[in-house]
């Protein structure tokens, strides 16, 4: 069966899309200075090496599903989405001291070898906390050269353009609370699922939907139906993230086990297990949560805790029941037929992944 990513031939044109821009990014940065061959190779490396695509998928199809008719530019538009997601992955692997990113050294790791091959001066590690900072940044930047440039008529791209907009303020402000929260020590689901909301689930489904219903001209009940569908959709799928962060296999992931753990993430899965657990077992995974040096038999008796506390089972029934409502949002929806079938395959393969 075709994956529904696959489907119009829509991952290989989104990577042919930005094979070319990123191709013609690396002209201009050579003509700047050789040096920034790292700054193309990392870039390239980074945004074509994987990645599923799911939020140009979404983009396009709710585009398709308004009424739109293919096209190459449109194509190109949508797969914008994929510099804003590698922005924002590289700034979250820097704030996280994640190591490795779908199975390669992260960004900043990335850069700190480089440093580190070459004998430069100064702290390697600091070089490389330097150097994902403004990578991160100029995907952001290449994000909007890369929708304008798109060949998309001027007039669809007015209606969409606030839509991308507030989209990446949305993911950023995200990411504060995400940080935020830790510190805080504030363990409630409702801030575990307001931090979902906005990291991940606005920008992973809803606002790529309503971007390309915007392409398309959608009427105000379309949109009103995407949001329906997309936002319940997105905090599921954020929420199969969060499952993963602590009992993912690394081997498919492509990231250390249990470095949710590590990092102190205080996600919905955590606030879920402090619901029923005793002040002792609170205790306990406070002593392990957001402890760096975490090791396996650490990170092993974290999820044995959060295993027995029945928080597993409590985030499967909400990620059900949240997928649940985004379908019946998108059955009562003026949608076309075959964007319908696919966004019903999209939404199945959002919430029951594996990586």
């Amino acid at each position: 069966m075709t994956s529904p990513l696959e489907r119009a031939g829509l991952r290989p044109r989104v990577d042919k899309a930005l094979a070319a821009f990123l191709a013609a990014q690396r002209t201009r940065l050579l003509a700047i200075d050789d040096a920034l061959a790292d700054v193309a190779d990392a870039l390239e490396a980074f945004v074509l090496r994987g990645g599923k695509r799911l939020r140009p998928a979404f983009a396009y199809w709710g585009y398709r599903g308004a009424g739109g008719i293919d096209s190459d530019h449109v194509v190109t538009a949508v797969a914008a989405l994929e510099l804003v997601q590698a922005g924002a992955l590289i700034h979250d692997d820097l704030m996280d001291r994640s190591d490795t990113r779908r199975g390669e050294p992260s960004v900043h790791k990335r850069f700190a070898a480089r440093h580190a091959a070459a004998a430069w001066r100064g702290p390697a590690g600091a070089f490389g906390d330097n150097a994902a900072v403004l990578l991160g940044d100029l995907a952001l930047v290449w994000s909007d050269e890369l929708l304008h440039g798109s060949g998309v008529a001027l007039e669809d791209l007015a209606r969409a353009r606030p839509v991308f907009d507030e989209m990446r303020t949305e993911v950023t402000v995200g990411q504060y609370l995400d940080v935020l929260t830790p510190v805080t020590g504030d363990t409630s689901a409702a801030r575990a699922s307001k931090v979902a909301r906005y990291k991940s689930a606005k920008y992973t489904v809803e606002r790529p939907l309503l971007m390309g219903a915007a392409l398309a001209a959608a009427t105000p009940a379309q949109l009103a139906a995407y949001s329906g569908f997309g936002l319940p959709l997105g905090e599921a799928f954020q929420l199969r993230d969060d499952v993963l962060g602590v009992f993912g296999d690394p081997e498919v992931t492509g990231k250390p086990a249990g470095d949710d753990l590590r990092e102190g993430k205080r996600t919905y899965l955590i606030a879920a297990a402090y619901e029923t657990l005793s002040a002792a077992g609170r205790a306990e995974v406070e002593r392990g949560l957001g402890d760096p040096g975490l090791d396996e038999q650490g990170v092993s008796r974290l999820r044995a805790i959060i295993t027995g506390s029945g928080a597993p089972a409590r985030t499967e029934a909400r990620i059900a029941a949240l997928t649940e409502e985004a379908l019946a949002a998108l059955e009562a929806a003026e949608v076309e037929p075959e964007a319908r079938a696919v966004l019903l395959e999209l939404a199945d393969a959002a919430v029951r992944r594996t990586v």
